[in-house]
């Protein structure tokens, strides 16, 4: 649905590269106004975390839904208030700091509100746990200034644990949700600061998604821990986005379906390339 021409939402040009850096576990936020799709573009990006992995969600309210391929190893937890003698509450905080000893391979935040919230997900960041989450913001730098800045003020050493942000938009003139733009955080000249490095964003007037920088830290961090060369991440990037197109065109929306495909694609990947290639289906 988010990539479909009728939506357009985002491009499958981002949606493939937003697959690959989830695939190999780097930590991003989802941030954008209320009722941007925000939880939309987190529960579709989670969609395609490889259904091996243990994924714990964390919510105050239950938004994330995940596909069925990836039920037997995921634990959703929820905050509690208060009782009426006052005592009995579960924070997000509790939570966070509880998960951590869940072994997790996953760790999804509906979304960070308080300075404590904020360190224990870099804090699970820096322990080597994949993290994903929401937040309000309206831009990138923006989000980069909530949280350096007080109420949450984390140290920006810390916050380089975070290795891209999404930022949604909503045009409530025209009635479209989209994505504003992407970018990665770059460790700058000094071990103190952070800077942005845009590598797409919508253009509002064309209505158009557009690429305006190549990828300098998500690189630099596949080649370190995969390998990966420049060339390989492009191929993998061109192959996600050929499955994602045909998705489309054979109408695979539905969340189970997309987990079931994905569970092929990670356990048979060239029979799933196979597939795509010769445009046919699974049922095939």
């Amino acid at each position: 649905h988010m990539i479909d021409p009728k939506n357009h939402t985002m491009s499958d040009d981002i949606m493939a590269f937003l697959w690959m850096c989830i695939q190999y576990e780097l930590n991003f936020l989802v941030v954008g106004g209320t009722a941007s799709g925000k939880t939309s573009v987190l529960n579709t990006l989670c969609s395609l975390i490889p259904p091996t992995n243990r994924v714990i969600s964390i919510e105050d309210t239950r938004e994330i839904s995940l596909p069925e391929a990836l039920h037997w190893n995921w634990v959703p937890m929820a905050s509690r208030p208060k009782n009426a003698e006052g005592v009995g509450e579960v924070t997000m905080l509790d939570l966070m700091v509880a998960s951590l000893r869940m072994r997790p391979d996953r760790i999804i935040v509906g979304e960070i509100r308080r300075k404590q919230q904020a360190e224990a997900m870099f804090e699970a960041m820096h322990t080597g746990h994949s993290v994903c989450a929401t937040m309000h913001a309206d831009t990138s730098e923006q989000i980069k200034r909530r949280l350096t800045q007080p109420p949450i003020e984390i140290p920006e050493t810390e916050i380089q644990a975070l290795q891209l942000v999404l930022v949604q938009y909503r045009d409530r003139r025209r009635g479209l949700r989209r994505t504003l733009e992407v970018a990665e955080l770059l460790p700058g000249s000094s071990d103190e600061k952070v800077n942005m490095n845009y590598l797409y964003r919508w253009r509002p007037r064309r209505d158009k998604f557009e690429q305006d920088n190549q990828s300098i830290r998500v690189y630099e961090d596949l080649n370190l821990h995969t390998g990966m060369t420049i060339n390989n991440i492009e191929e993998d990037v061109a192959q996600k986005k050929q499955i994602l197109n045909w998705l489309v065109e054979n109408n695979i929306r539905d969340v189970n379906k997309v987990g079931q495909v994905m569970r092929i694609y990670y356990k048979y990947p060239e029979l799933l390339l196979d597939t795509v290639a010769d445009g046919g289906n699974l049922s095939n």
